[in-house]
């Protein structure tokens, strides 16, 4: 069932204003009943703002009678909250996290110097004027600055971090060959160490079973002695 985009503001609103029953606004506001009666106590943590529903289009004056007249009623959301959509802008970084850019910026200057200053500001999240200061080190606290890989920290995804790369690579030239002759010589080395091992694998395999084949005749002639075998001259 869809819910306001406020529930405790709307839940506070509807105790404050209307008079349904505890229950039918924490069903319409998706709340525990112990919330609610929490917010018409006002022990709430905090002192909540209401929302009005019937002026967000959530609620109608009909739909609210309904349930005032009828305890047994459940209010209809009348319109469901727009979807919040992120913006063009500056990569949102949680407070938390930001004090670590200037480690991740240090990272990506030293292991990916192909990348512009562009391109760091939008897989950071970050300003061109922090990014020249910790490339020329006159940054105000670059004494204090590690580098730190971006992905490890959080501030970016390793895809992309290599989506930038790649297209910084590309724009440069600095893209390896498909067919590099290291990479080849390298793959070839690998397949043949597996096949040696997988044909290693499958002498001991032959090995094993032979003992064991050979073990369990000589532990037949423990047992029964003096028979010989009628299929052997």
């Amino acid at each position: 069932m869809a819910q306001p985009l406020m529930p405790h503001a709307t839940a506070s609103w509807l105790v404050e204003y209307s008079s349904l029953t505890f229950e039918q606004i924490a069903e319409f506001c998706g709340l525990h009943l112990l919330e609610v009666q929490a917010i018409a106590d006002d022990t709430a943590a905090t002192k909540l703002t209401g929302r009005d529903p019937l002026r967000s289009g959530e609620l109608t004056h009909e739909e609210i009678e309904k349930g005032q007249n009828d305890p047994d009623y459940k209010l209809q959301i009348q319109k469901e909250p727009d979807e919040v959509r992120r913006t063009k802008g500056p990569r949102y970084t949680p407070l938390s996290k930001r004090q670590e850019k200037p480690d991740g910026i240090a990272w990506l200057v030293r292991n990916h110097p192909e990348l512009s200053d562009g391109q760091i500001g939008k897989l950071i999240g970050t300003t061109r004027t922090t990014i020249s200061a910790i490339r020329d080190r006159t940054h105000w606290n670059i004494a204090n600055i590690t580098t730190k890989d971006p992905v490890t920290l959080g501030l970016c995804s390793q895809r992309e971090l290599d989506a930038a790369v790649a297209k910084a690579q590309k724009a440069a030239g600095t893209v390896a060959p498909v067919g590099d002759e290291h990479l080849e010589d390298d793959r070839q080395a690998l397949i043949g160490e597996l096949r040696a091992e997988r044909e290693q694998h499958a002498r001991d395999a032959e090995a094993a079973l032979s003992a064991a084949e050979a073990g369990e005749t000589t532990a037949a002639d423990e047992i029964f002695p003096g028979i010989r075998d009628p299929f052997k001259r």
